[in-house]
């Protein structure tokens, strides 16, 4: 059994250029080079999972990755592709994280390379540098991006060989992740505490008038609630990055309820059952659920409201037995959650298309959804449901969330 490589203290942050040596030695190795141009200290990372001998270019050969999985290198070399692949990328994202010399972390290469290294940039700290230059980085990526900030860049042709388009678009990857590892944000608010806010263009006017009434106090960063959008806002309040947050626009759980393209998962809001986060919600853009172009719209749903938010986007108005679930499911949540709550809900509109002569006007549909929550909330002195007969974005709503937020957080 290989010995697994001691992380040791490094001055140097190193760009680790990790992939399938056996048959991308000479694409990686270009980029590697590349770095090393940039003056980029490098390291090679063999992710082969053939089980033969890793190639004598590489710094550190895929059997002693291997090492890094939780039921030893046997285990990974099974001999069948899909498996030996899976468990190479636990390995490898095991092993990322012991490497405190890691300043960036690169790969090339087709779907099962891209399998292989996104684990472990997913692994690592938002603001590690990570870039995945893969075929298939022109379609759905985020099984792949996940939550994590990974650029991926399209390569244009495949990863087989150096040719004057693949230099090129090697060249300009190995120069991104140099000049990600070298970048530094400008002076900001790092000093503040930071809060979590979720939004959505229709609930834009509400959610900027929180922020500037609290900005002052706090650094506020603001989720895009766009599935993935609603994943980084929960794995960062999970990992105690949050001193709370106000999940304003939980319009992800309508498209997981209904079936719509922006789900967050059926996990949404349980790691505030799991950690004790201050946390002050509302039901923002819930009367919609979201499809790319309306072609796309499946068929069952074809009698349906819409609106057509762009060419690229289409909008479906959420019925009165469809808002019921999504209450239902809000409640249940809420229930279970740790810390101290305020759920405060609009009662003259959830969202800019939901208010009087707008197209998502419908207030038998928003009367199921705020009915379902009260009747399943269980309220308690740190738990508690708010009324207010106010659209979600008149700025006195804003008003209520802000009063709310700070007598759970800045109150003993």
């Amino acid at each position: 059994m290989h010995s697994r490589p001691m992380a040791g203290k490094h001055d140097t942050k190193r760009a680790y250029v990790a992939g399938t040596f056996d048959t991308k030695a000479r694409e990686l190795l270009y980029l590697r080079d590349c770095l090393k141009g940039h003056c980029i200290d490098t390291v090679t990372v063999d992710l082969s999972t053939s089980g033969a001998k890793s190639p004598a270019e590489a710094d550190i050969a895929a059997t002693t990755v291997a090492t890094f999985h939780p039921l030893a290198a046997q285990a990974v070399f099974t001999g069948e592709r899909g498996s030996a692949v899976a468990r190479m990328a636990e390995a490898f994202a095991i092993f990322a994280k012991s490497r405190d010399d890691l300043g960036g972390l690169i790969s090339a290469g087709g779907s099962g390379a891209t399998a292989l290294a996104t684990p472990a940039m997913r692994a690592l700290p938002v603001g590690v540098a990570k870039l995945m230059v893969s075929t298939i980085a022109s379609g759905d990526v985020r099984p792949h991006v996940g939550s994590s900030d990974i650029a991926m860049l399209y390569p244009v042709t495949d990863i087989s060989g150096l040719n004057r388009i693949s230099r090129t678009v090697l060249a300009n990857a190995a120069g991104a992740l140099a000049g990600m590892m070298r970048a530094q944000p400008l002076p900001g608010a790092d000093e503040k505490p930071a809060i979590g806010l979720t939004m959505f263009g229709v609930t834009t006017s509400c959610v900027q008038a929180v922020t500037k009434l609290l900005d002052e106090r706090y650094d506020c960063i603001v989720f895009h609630a766009t599935g993935s959008g609603g994943q980084s806002f929960e794995t960062l309040a999970g990992s105690g990055f949050f001193t709370g947050v106000l999940d304003i626009t939980t319009t992800e759980i309508a498209d997981e309820t209904v079936g719509g393209v922006l789900s967050a998962g059926p996990r949404r809001l349980d790691v505030f059952a799991e950690h004790a986060i201050p946390y002050v919600g509302s039901v923002g853009a819930l009367d919609m659920v979201n499809f790319w172009a309306r072609d796309t719209v499946p068929a069952q749903f074809g009698e349906r409201q819409f609106h057509i938010h762009n060419a690229n986007v289409t909008l479906m108005r959420t019925t009165p037995q469809e808002n019921a679930r999504i209450g239902r499911f809000i409640a249940q949540k809420l229930n279970r959650m740790k810390g101290k709550v305020r759920f405060l809900l609009p009662m003259k509109g959830v969202s800019a298309l939901d208010e009087a002569g707008k197209p998502f006007c419908d207030e038998a549909a928003d009367d199921a959804l705020f009915r379902a929550i009260e009747q399943d909330f269980e309220a308690s002195p740190d738990h508690l449901l708010i009324k207010l007969p106010l659209h979600i974005n008149d700025p006195h709503f804003a008003d209520a969330l802000v009063t709310a937020f700070r007598e759970i957080t800045e109150t003993s």
